[in-house]
């Protein structure tokens, strides 16, 4: 960023020269154009000079892209947009489509801020920082492939880049590569031993991988160097690396069963005001997982299971109704265990007779195969928040499989699932009774595991008329379905090796069939258990199956960001 900023402070020079009724123009001209003023200064001097009305075209467009620099600062990036959409309007340049792009980026619209980027690049020159920075775009979006053409590019331009290096070794990470991951970002810390960033990526190698220990110390390095030296770049969003390196502390001492002080970090995370997307998701993950070890028995601490892959690297110092289950332990890496519950008693909506056999009927397809599965069979809301709570926590380190037959609704743009005990009347407490299904999904947001999630529930509004005559459908008669969740949205990590299926798609009703199993339950415990059948062709032969049976009145929905070929049952 600095050298795109190089040809706009000289231009501020010859701004600042030209004539200028305001007695204070010598003030708050360095005020609003210097790189190290505070954010509230700089916003107010630009501000002021604005108002002056005396400066028009690519002068005044120098001041917009100035004040957007001050609200780039203070986390405030509509306000960012809107000053840099008005500068490009009056005079684009790299250096203003490079901030808006990076404003989009924070905000989680990566496809807009890719736009961006690409005009930057076309009003050239080819700069590496552009490059860089679009690659953190394409990984927002999970294209890690064109991330690492653009990290390699900016690479190219400056050996020396350390976020850089850092960014591609977390493309890679993504990818499953460690070892490389593990190159590149050591090279970062080699690079520049003052920033916090590396440390806290290798912090989630060291995780991925069960060295723990490791994983902590780099972790508690970061947090002492985020302190010490606060990130002063300004494309890096305020607090996000102190809320990101507490996070991935706490991951760590969770996994190692050391719930005292991951909880410590969890709710030192909380307590930092967060403003970009990426910290947003950090809190979210922070929240549900504080959720879950406070309270909770504490395992037996053990040394974690001996490294799969040997580190090729030693440690070294730019932009997540049941009968009580015993204790939690820490599970070792590669444990594959699932969630499934059928609700199908409500006591206050139509009854649907077939989730408790499908529930069943997945699960036995699942022990079979392997995993340690929980089940639950018509819960009531308490019940159903223990078991998940409980599930939630044991499988902090596993591969996970979560399966739900029942009602299930969307109210004002987030899924709920429906215990059995729910009175479904409008009334701004309706929800509390209620299963978020954005909480269990960032209680699973993660990008050491692989989740699959699979819902056999139709998401209807509640708050329709109809309510009160649900019919033999798995939603409540009303209102369109949902899109996908919105923890699959901009800056959770549910993005990477996670897959998320529904029994029907968006806006449509999953039927709850006329024999013992729903379409889509008979379908997919017939083929969960195929040898050697990877999950997503598994879920494509359930998609026939289901639209075949239904005579093309159900078709079953997927979202996918998995990194590799995944398989329930081995080959």
């Amino acid at each position: 960023m600095r050298r795109l900023l190089v040809a706009l402070c000289l231009l501020a020079a010859a701004l600042w020269s030209a004539p200028c009724s305001a007695q204070s123009r010598s003030q708050l001209g360095p005020l609003c154009t210097t790189e190290t003023t505070p954010a509230d200064q700089k916003v107010d001097a630009c501000s002021k000079i604005i108002a002056l009305k005396a400066f028009k075209g690519e002068q005044l467009a120098t001041v917009y892209f100035w004040r957007a620099v001050g609200w780039n600062k203070k986390g405030d990036y509509a306000r960012v947009i809107a000053d840099t959409t008005e500068a490009i309007r009056l005079q684009p340049s790299q250096a203003v489509y490079n901030l808006r792009g990076s404003a989009y980026y924070d905000k989680g619209d990566y496809d807009i801020a890719i736009a961006d980027f690409d005009d930057a690049l076309k009003l050239g020159p080819l700069d590496g920082i552009i490059f860089h920075n679009r690659g953190n775009a394409w990984r927002g979006k999970g294209d890690y492939a064109k991330a690492i053409a653009d990290y390699d590019m900016s690479i190219k331009a400056d050996p020396k880049s350390a976020f850089s290096f850092q960014n591609r070794g977390i493309a890679k990470e993504a990818l499953g590569d460690l070892d490389g991951a593990l190159a590149d970002i050591n090279q970062a810390i080699r690079l520049d031993p003052t920033l916090p960033q590396p440390l806290i990526n290798r912090t989630a190698i060291w995780r991925a991988r069960n060295d723990l220990d490791r994983a902590i110390a780099d972790g508690s390095e970061a947090i002492r160097l985020a302190k010490e030296k606060p990130p002063v770049n300004i494309m890096t969003p305020p607090n996000s690396v102190l809320i990101s390196a507490y996070t991935h502390r706490a991951l760590a001492y969770e996994a190692k069963g050391d719930y005292v002080r991951a909880k410590d970090d969890y709710n030192a995370t909380l307590a930092i005001v967060a403003s970009d997307a990426g910290s947003k998701a950090n809190q979210a993950t922070a929240k549900v997982r504080l959720s879950l070890v406070t309270g909770a028995t504490a395992p037996i601490p053990r040394d974690p299971p001996a490294p799969t892959t040997q580190p090729t690297a030693a440690s070294a110092p730019q932009q997540t109704g049941a009968a009580a289950a015993p204790p939690p332990v820490p599970t070792v890496r590669g444990t594959r265990m699932a969630l499934v519950i059928g609700n199908g008693a409500y006591a206050h909506v139509k009854a649907l007779p077939n989730p408790p056999n499908d529930a069943r009927a997945v699960a036995k397809s699942l022990r079979d195969i392997g995993f340690i599965v929980s089940e639950g069979v018509d819960l009531d809301r308490a019940a159903m928040q223990k078991m998940t709570r409980e599930f939630l926590r044991e499988a902090a380190r596993a591969q996970v499989v979560v399966y739900y037959a029942g009602h299930g609704v969307q109210v004002d743009g987030r899924n709920y699932l429906i215990p059995v005990d729910v009175e479904l009347r409008p009334g701004t407490s309706m929800t509390e009774g209620m299963i978020d299904m954005d909480t269990i999904m960032a209680g699973l947001d993660d990008q050491v595991r692989t989740n699959i999630l699979i819902f056999d529930a139709c998401r209807n509004n509640p708050m329709a008329q109809q309510v009160a005559s649900a019919g033999s459908s798995r939603g409540i008669e009303g209102a369109s379905g949902l899109a996908a969740p919105s923890s699959l949205g901009s800056g959770a990590t549910l993005g990477a090796g996670t897959l998320i299926a529904f029994a029907t798609a968006p806006g449509q009703v999953a039927l709850d069939g006329e024999g013992a199993n729903s379409p889509f339950s008979a379908a997919l415990s017939r083929h969960l258990g195929t040898p050697g059948l990877e999950v997503q062709q598994m879920l494509t032969r359930v998609r026939a199956e289901v639209v075949s049976g239904t005579k093309n009145k159900q078709v079953p929905w997927s979202n996918s960001s998995l990194l590799g070929e995944v398989y329930l049952a081995e080959k």
